[in-house]
């Protein structure tokens, strides 16, 4: 059983913190590639009323099947259970849960672009509500290295990328459906 502790940031200027970033000298996890993911859950809602979540996630060819728990309920961090897997084929995967009884209820894509420095994964998103980072690591050197970047704690962000769409959608007097390109 893992733990993820992290938070997203929402990029306003995103040149400056990529220039701010290689600044930092960060080992490169992954070049921009882009990211497709389907969130599942089953017809009564059981996992997101719970803020858990199943996701299949396709990537340069390759497939992860995910599981997150509910996160702790405080605190500027997303703290929580996340399970994941490599699988072979993410169609398939998906084929799969659906015959268990899920659906897919949410689909989102991104470009992304993934590094570390200091102990922290940060992952730089573009996706079609804007630009956003995630920091995940440990609390304390997640607090670190936004201390090195001149990011506030009170920018952080505990929020999932389909909380983020439902209030740009609501913003925009849209209806929420997929945040796809």
């Amino acid at each position: 059983m893992g733990t993820e502790t992290e938070v997203k940031i929402k990029l306003l200027d995103f040149e400056d913190f990529c220039r701010n970033l290689q600044g930092l000298n960060p080992r490169v996890l992954a070049d921009r590639h882009f990211e497709d993911d389907s969130l599942l859950d089953f017809p009564d809602g059981r996992l997101q009323s719970n803020r858990c979540m199943v996701r299949v996630r396709t990537a340069n060819g390759r497939a992860v099947l995910t599981y997150k728990g509910s996160p702790r309920p405080e605190g500027i961090f997303k703290v929580r259970e996340e399970l994941e897997t490599s699988v072979e084929f993410g169609g398939a995967a998906l084929q799969i849960l659906e015959r268990l009884g899920m659906r897919i209820c949410f689909h989102y894509q991104k470009y992304r672009q993934e590094f570390e420095i200091d102990e922290v994964k940060v992952a730089v998103d573009e996706t079609p509500i804007g630009d956003y980072a995630e920091f995940e690591g440990s609390e304390a050197a997640i607090l670190n290295l936004a201390q090195k970047m001149r990011i506030e704690p009170s920018s952080f962000m505990r929020e999932s990328y389909y909380a983020l769409y439902v209030e740009h959608c609501e913003k925009r007097g849209e209806t929420p459906s997929y945040m796809i390109f």
